[in-house]
């Protein structure tokens, strides 16, 4: 069946949600929206409506706060460039180290089964093969799995703290009671958790300007949420551990725009740290797992005492509710749990799993967080109040599967090369020259654009001072 989706109707749907004026949605126009990446699935109106609405909603909060009414226009296929940010980075020309495990991957168990593992982190690695009790190569781990059931090993692994995934079909999914959990739940959430004085902004040069984004994240997701917000001008100071593994190629391509610190909240002097933190924040965007800051003592009633009128960005892998609301997960983790991979494999005629031609559900999520943090910022200016926003990889995942499949979908042509160089951007960096695809949208008063490079994680101090 021929898609009748389109990135109009998607983003009507997301303005909507957030319960933004619709008025405003006259301002924003797409081009390119017949071109996508290969796929059945609408990642090129997943791309293009996730980054328009962040976009305008970034138009409209500068309008608030002063600044005139502008015009946002956005390009499906540099939406889509963007959308694989990861694999068009290089550093003095050449493209980084590939950082994918060679482990991690698809293999078939002993039922005929197929599972996933996830094994880029170096903990996540070792632990996957203590279970599996093997030598650490791909031969090594495929016969080690042939002697397993595959729905066996993956709650093995899940109960060990490893990240796994069986391939389900979307069926299977649909049976699952996390599906049942999610389908409960809006794409996202926007809710008042406390109540304050409105706090507007006065005039800025840019639509964030003199707004503080603390950002508690790894990998792709929740980073591409407050590469976002830097983008319009926010300042984002990005906090990390030395203890925590981290992906350079991610770390370079997402830290654009930030300030890099490193706390151990393992500690009593780290957690301090951060309480100080958050007293000078306006976002506090982070990627735990439910329930994990507030056992650190960071729970959302914690988080508006120290900071009354904060906005708390939530971003999980399966959603805040179910039986697997703290489980771990990573974008082609969801693909395989949830139908996505299956669908993706017999589009291609294979009996093998397919996936998604980008990570979608993590761009695309961390697209609606920042959205959903302007649109906060937005409500805390007008009404007053701590507000706090949930979204998740499943949430997105379930949506994208919500929409008509393309027909011709598989047929589309990839990005080349040379079409890609055409929104490349370079700057400076202690990492050498970094080229990595610049912003998608273009907005006629307040053009996005990073005022920093990436910085090594600990190249700053904890704190709202500058040098």
């Amino acid at each position: 069946m021929q898609a009748d989706t389109t990135a109009d109707q998607l983003i009507s749907t997301l303005w909507h949600l957030a319960g933004q004026a619709p008025d405003a949605l006259g301002q924003l126009s797409f081009s390119n929206l017949a071109r996508q990446l290969p796929s059945q699935f609408q990642v090129g109106a997943l791309a293009s409506a996730t980054i328009g609405a962040q976009a305008l909603a970034a138009a409209e909060f500068w309008r608030l706060r002063g600044g005139r009414r502008q015009s946002v226009a956005l390009d499906q296929r540099h939406a889509l460039a963007i959308f694989r940010s990861e694999r068009y980075l290089l550093i003095d020309g050449k493209p980084p180290a590939d950082p994918w495990s060679p482990i991690a991957g698809y293999y078939q168990a002993g039922d005929g089964r197929w599972i996933q593992l996830h094994t880029n982190f170096p903990h996540h690695r070792d632990g996957v093969l203590r279970v599996l009790q093997c030598a650490g190569n791909r031969a090594a781990v495929a016969a080690a799995i042939a002697g397993w059931q595959a729905s066996e090993l993956d709650a093995r692994l899940a109960q060990e703290g490893m990240v796994a995934a069986l391939v389900r079909s979307p069926d299977e999914w649909l049976a699952h009671p996390q599906a049942a959990a999610i389908a409960s739940l809006p794409l996202f959430e926007i809710e008042r958790v406390a109540d304050s004085v409105p706090e507007l902004p006065q005039p800025g040069q840019r639509p964030l300007s003199g707004v503080r984004v603390l950002d508690l994240s790894r990998v792709i997701a929740a980073p591409v949420a407050g590469r976002t917000l830097a983008q319009h001008g926010a300042e984002v100071l990005a906090i990390g551990a030395a203890h925590l593994p981290n992906i350079p190629t991610l770390v370079i391509d997402n830290g654009r725009g930030k300030r890099a610190a490193q706390l151990d909240l393992r500690s009593e002097a780290g957690r301090r740290r951060l309480r100080e933190l958050i007293r000078g924040a306006d976002v506090f965007l982070h990627a735990y797992r439910p329930g994990a800051l507030a056992a650190l003592g960071f729970s959302s009633e914690e988080l508006q005492a120290l900071r009354p009128g904060l906005v708390e960005v939530r971003l999980s892998a399966y959603g805040h509710a179910g039986p697997w609301a703290e489980r771990r997960g990573f974008d082609s983790l969801v693909q395989s749990a949830t139908g996505i991979a299956w669908e993706a494999g017999r589009a291609a005629g294979s009996d093998q799993p397919g996936k998604l031609p980008c990570q979608a559900l993590d761009h695309a999520t961390g697209y609606l967080a920042a959205f959903c943090a302007i649109a906060a910022l937005q409500r805390r200016a007008t009404e007053g109040g701590g507000w706090r926003a949930r979204v998740s990889l499943a949430q997105t995942g379930r949506w994208l599967q919500s929409m008509p499949r393309l027909a011709d979908g598989l047929q589309q042509a990839d990005l080349g090369a040379a079409e890609v160089d055409q929104w490349r951007q370079t700057m400076a960096s202690s990492y050498g020259e970094i080229s990595a695809v610049a912003p998608a949208e273009h907005m006629s008063e307040t053009p996005p654009h990073f005022d920093l490079p990436p910085s090594a994680l600990d190249a700053y101090e904890a704190s709202w001072q500058q040098d």
